[in-house]
């Protein structure tokens, strides 16, 4: 280095500027390395910026830095790192498969293609490339089928393709918020606002995860939290056209509903009637909004005196969500109306208990699905699928996973030891095939038939 020093001192005055330039700038390239081989990218970062700076025209240092910021996990500055440095120089190899591999991360699949065959121009022995360019026509492959899929309501193998499509193109947007959109659809609402909140926060001005996150609002029945997201993925994205459209239907499900409770109330039941049944056509896909529909529209049935369409709506409410008390009770009290029978309190107690009980099956935890058996297994066939999920998901064989894996793989063995409690002793068994309380045997609901009575009485149509 000192000799270098001696040399530049001899030189013109502007040479010597140039030089020391150069000479700096291969001293921060320097730093910058050490710090790379750290992985303390952050500051190796800076010094290739700064030899950057000094000598805009080096391709190692564009090189150098883009292989830091995909370190940073920051693929798209890394991608324009890459390009530039291929431009300087169109045979650097690593330019050209440090592009390919950011192109792939963020799911452009077509332009990675194009990397890689070039690096195989430069190097055709490179087996990395040839590796990369197979995951990025399975890439492709993946996007055809998923495509496909979604055009047939297949939103499972959507799912599944997004997610192999994602494990090489982990960066890819559009991937995450297709697969949140269909998990929307097919009702994993949890799931699908984890995947949009995570997009969101680092992008909180992507327009087709905001839509996700009104999508989900909108089918858990919280209308104008919904549409608040449409409008803002609208503002993002002017030619949002899903967004677009499920803000329109959410504005026009919400005021329809609340026409037709306020026709009710007025006591025109006829207009209430048709409104609901409006109302029903305008989103097929909003499961919980209209089981509420369904349930209003039996309600004024019953008013009208149609029975049978009114038993049907209560059948098609408790179908679209099992856990709706209100439709179990409509559904007796329209049947009781139809039958016109005047019976004792005992038998109206009996059909509240077994609305109530019918509503406990539904939110109990299915103890054959969480051992995986079917209801006729045998003691032996029980004990044995025991023991298979016991150690399955026993917390030491998780202990070196994420702390989230731990929680969820312990709350799942402790289901199976309490599954196999139930399933394993007859009487329990016997029970719980029944459908009744495990812990109390005596299965009096302890309802008075007054409290019934009243019960039945105070059933007014769902209001938002």
């Amino acid at each position: 280095m000192f000799s270098s020093l001696i040399l530049l001192c001899t030189l013109p005055l502007d040479t010597y500027s140039s030089e020391q330039c150069i000479w700096e700038a291969e001293v921060f390239k320097e730093q910058g390395n050490a710090y790379y081989v750290k992985k303390d990218y952050a500051e190796a970062f800076n010094f290739y910026t700064k030899a950057i700076d000094l000598c805009p025209k080096n391709v190692s240092y564009y090189g150098n830095r883009a292989a830091t910021l995909m370190m940073l996990s920051r693929y798209r500055e890394a991608l324009e790192d890459s390009q530039q440095a291929v431009r300087l120089d169109d045979t650097f190899m690593k330019g050209h498969m440090r592009e390919g591999k950011c192109h792939l991360l963020l799911g452009n699949a077509m332009a990675a293609s194009r990397c890689f065959q070039k690096v195989l121009e430069l190097e055709p022995d490179n087996s990395q490339a040839q590796q990369e360019l197979k995951n990025a026509e399975s890439i492709l492959e993946f996007e055809r089928l998923a495509e496909i899929s979604f055009e047939k309501r297949d939103f499972r193998m959507v799912v599944f393709c997004m997610d192999r499509a994602l494990e090489p193109a982990s960066a890819c947007h559009r991937f995450k918020v297709l697969k949140a959109e269909c998990l929307a659809l097919l009702g994993r609402y949890p799931e699908a606002q984890s995947v949009a909140s995570d997009i969101l926060r680092m992008d909180s001005t992507n327009g087709d995860a905001l839509y996700v996150r009104g999508l989900c609002l909108y089918y858990e029945d919280c209308i104008d939290k919904a549409v608040q997201f449409f409008v803002q993925a609208l503002r993002m994205a002017p030619d949002h056209e899903k967004a677009r459209l499920a803000c329109r239907n959410a504005k026009s499900l919400k005021a329809k509903k609340e026409d037709g409770n306020k026709a009710f109330k007025d006591g025109s039941f006829e207009q209430a009637y048709e409104l609901y049944s409006e109302a029903l056509t305008i989103d097929p896909n909003n499961i919980k909004t209209n089981a509420k529909l369904y349930c209003n529209r039996a309600t004024v049935g019953s008013k009208l005196n149609k029975l049978e369409q009114a038993i049907e709506d209560c059948t098609k409410a408790i179908k679209l969500d099992e856990t709706y008390i209100k439709a179990y009770l409509r559904r007796a009290q329209c049947s009781m109306k139809r039958l016109r029978l005047k019976v004792c309190v005992h038998f109206k107690c009996n059909l509240l208990k077994n609305a109530q009980l019918e509503l406990k099956k539904s939110k109990r935890k299915d103890y054959y699905k969480v051992l995986g058996v079917d209801k006729n297994a045998t003691e032996d066939e029980i004990k044995k699928a025991y023991r298979k999920r016991a150690l399955m998901h026993h917390p030491d064989r998780h202990s070196g996973a994420s702390a989230e894996v731990q929680k969820e793989e312990e709350k799942k063995f402790k289901e199976v030891g309490e599954a196999f409690t139930v399933l394993s002793d007859p009487k329990k068994k016997s029970r719980y095939d029944s459908g009744h309380d495990l812990e109390d045997d005596d299965m009096n609901m302890g309802l008075s038939p007054s409290h019934f009575q009243d019960l039945l009485i105070s059933l007014s149509v769902n209001t938002v």
